[in-house]
């Protein structure tokens, strides 16, 4: 895969909503789950987008929020909207992470090579920024799909 167009499949969800993410139930490919919207004058439908990292050898996933904000977002009552709203800490319940700064492909390093070489296929690594994750994928290929309603437990509208 093209790391061009690899990027460019990345900037097309820019800002938008990462609902879950996670390695798939056969625990090869890494799943990322973007909700997806527009202006409603656009006329474009509102989707929930998978973007399936093929081949996923390494998976990083280390929390953006502050220690401080995460002190202050123990309760338990912050994972849920209703009962966090008027708390003082991070709302977990709000269920998504607005995918800003981004996604970028990264250069390539020793992992992505070393795979390469090994493997036989050549592998890449992108960051994956929101506003409480930041998520480095080590993979082969990218797939993006729209998902149907009642495909994953998390998508119920």
């Amino acid at each position: 895969m093209d790391a061009a167009v690899l990027q460019q499949m990345l900037d097309e969800t820019f800002d938008q909503a990462v609902v879950h993410h996670g390695f798939t139930n056969y625990m090869r490919d890494y799943e990322v789950f973007v909700y997806a919207t527009a202006d409603p004058c656009t006329g474009v439908e509102p989707a929930y987008l998978r973007h399936l990292f093929r081949y996923c050898v390494e998976a990083r996933c280390e929390t953006s929020v502050s220690a401080e904000t995460w002190r202050r977002s123990l309760d338990d009552r912050l994972i849920d909207h209703e009962t966090g709203v008027d708390l003082d800490g991070y709302v977990w319940g709000v269920k998504w992470h607005c995918l800003y700064p981004g996604a970028k492909v990264l250069p390539g390093s020793e992992a992505t090579r070393r795979w390469s070489q090994e493997v036989g296929i050549d592998f890449h690594e992108v960051l994956i920024e929101t506003n409480a994750h930041q998520l480095i994928l080590t993979f082969s290929d990218l797939q993006v799909s729209k998902v149907p309603i009642g495909y994953a437990p998390f998508i119920t509208d």
